[in-house]
């Protein structure tokens, strides 16, 4: 068992890694890519880059598990400087041998040597074996996660969040059924305005009629 920097020559089995991490999260593209060449890119970025460490670790000189670490700080906003582990796993035939243990005591010692004051991991969700593990050596929770796709997103926000100067979904709503009752009033009152001048006419003509109509009393005979 072996745990060391990874090397240019380690990077297709650390594409195998991580694509056996991803298989078995569950939670795909959340996690890495799942094409090889941009995973290859990506790692090697992660490798040269300032404050970025791969580790790997070795058993029987096969590729048994990774760290993927940065150390970031301090910042903007903040003096602090921190270790973020961004992935740790460790293939399933390797495991209960203590080799998170060696994997993490490297990464620790990365984060003394630059000065970080916390190291900050991001467990598999789902990954119940890792949570404990990592509680075991004192980790704990320090905020939660949430996600949604950008799409969907977008649209709960056009739904429940009117833009400025725009009426809100359900008050249009509102004001279109207001206007069609009123276009309805409107056309009951044009439609009764014929009719009751309509039966006003045929009563005069009725009462005109009447007031011609000779009476029986006044009737002649020759």
């Amino acid at each position: 068992m072996h745990v060391r920097p990874a090397t240019s020559s380690d990077l297709e089995g650390l594409v195998d890694l991580c694509l056996q991490a991803r298989a078995e999260s569950g939670v795909g593209r959340q996690l890495c890519s799942d094409d090889r060449d941009e995973l290859r890119e990506q790692l090697a970025v992660l490798g040269s880059v300032d404050g970025g460490t791969v580790l790997v670790a070795t058993c029987d000189d096969e590729l048994a598990g990774l760290v993927l670490c940065r150390t970031m700080g301090p910042g903007l906003m903040s003096r602090a400087v921190v270790l973020s582990l961004d992935a740790v796993y460790v293939r399933p035939q390797w495991r209960r041998r203590g080799l998170g243990h060696a994997m993490l005591q490297a990464a620790a010692e990365l984060a003394e040597d630059a000065g970080a004051g916390d190291v900050y991991a991001a467990p598999l969700p789902g990954s119940r074996g890792m949570q404990r593990f990592l509680a075991r050596l004192g980790f704990a929770p320090a905020g939660g996660h949430r996600v949604v796709a950008t799409s969907a997103l977008l649209r709960r926000l056009a739904l429940d969040v009117p833009a400025p100067g725009r009426r809100s979904s359900v008050r249009g709503i509102e004001d279109l059924i207001e206007r069609r009752r009123r276009a309805r009033q409107r056309v009951v009152g044009d439609d009764d305005a014929p009719r009751q001048a309509g039966a006003s006419m045929s009563m005069q003509v009725r009462r005109a009629v009447h007031s011609r109509r000779p009476s029986s009393s006044a009737t002649s005979t020759s």
